[in-house]
């Protein structure tokens, strides 16, 4: 499937609608409750968003080519009747500082995400009281399913997935 303009533009809403609905996520409801509950997700999250910092120099710069394509082929106007080579180029040149700008964002979240790996989660545990069998999930071994019976091993006793029961294989 190509993507076409449109289709470029929904992509861009679409990651700031994230970016959005990640910040609502992870407001803290209380100054004893974080929006992120272990250093784990921190860890995650602040990767996430480096490897979107990282994406953005090369999607801004996409948007001034496609600027100087548009203005090259004549086909750009003004709606302030002045000429558009002028607006492209102040155009270029904001985008030029927001790609600089993405770097130095990209390298402080990559100086984060190293910081925050050594850290661990000491604080209570508000999973279920007690798994069955250990902890983890156990996973199925004829269709590598997970399964919530606590475990992180193959226990035909435990399997609860159709197939095996279907196949009757224990």
């Amino acid at each position: 499937m190509s993507t076409t303009v449109a289709d470029a533009t929904t992509l861009a809403r679409q990651a700031a609608e994230a970016v959005r609905e990640f910040n609502h996520l992870t407001f803290p409801n209380s100054p004893q409750q974080p929006g992120l509950t272990c250093p784990g997700e921190a860890y995650d999250a602040v990767a996430a968003l480096k490897t979107l910092a990282q994406r953005l120099p090369q999607a801004i710069e996409q948007i001034g080519t496609a600027l100087d394509v548009l203005s090259a082929l004549g086909h750009l106007g003004s709606a302030d009747g002045n000429d558009p080579a002028r607006h492209v180029a102040a155009t270029q040149e904001f985008l030029s500082t927001a790609m600089e700008s993405a770097g130095g964002l990209s390298q402080c979240l990559e100086l984060a995400h190293s910081a925050v790996s050594p850290l661990t989660y000491n604080g209570p545990d508000n999973g279920p009281d007690e798994e069955p069998c250990g902890e983890g999930m156990c996973q199925c071994h004829c269709i590598g399913d997970l399964h919530p019976c606590g475990c992180d091993c193959p226990h035909p006793d435990d399997c609860d997935c159709q197939l095996c029961n279907a196949r009757d294989l224990y």
